[in-house]
């Protein structure tokens, strides 16, 4: 995948209420986990695995540090990104820029 290997995203649900940031080093599989509920916990419980924004890196510690940033954001500055990113919010697992 464009020789990074791990990436930040943000889910949410069909009506856009609920955020869930997460990461992974294999965005495809893990957002099909999510839509597929295989773990039990937060996304599964909350119907949250419409993917609205993500971002990529090279290195683990860079993701994880970027992960922490947003979590750590308000709700409004996470609304902000994904709008800025994905402005109709539409679920970008089936677009082909996460391949």
């Amino acid at each position: 995948m464009w020789g990074y290997n791990y990436f930040i995203y943000i889910l949410t649900n069909k009506n856009n209420t609920v955020l869930y940031t997460g990461m992974t080093n294999d965005l495809r599989t893990r957002i099909h986990q999510h839509k597929e509920k295989i773990h039990k916990g937060f996304t599964s419980k909350y119907n949250v695995d419409k993917l609205v924004y993500f971002e990529r890196f090279s290195h683990a510690e860079e993701a994880v540090n970027r992960e922490k940033q947003i979590k750590g954001g308000s709700r409004q500055r996470k609304i902000d990104l994904i709008n800025s990113f994905n402005p109709d919010w539409k679920d970008l697992y089936y677009s082909e820029m996460i391949d």
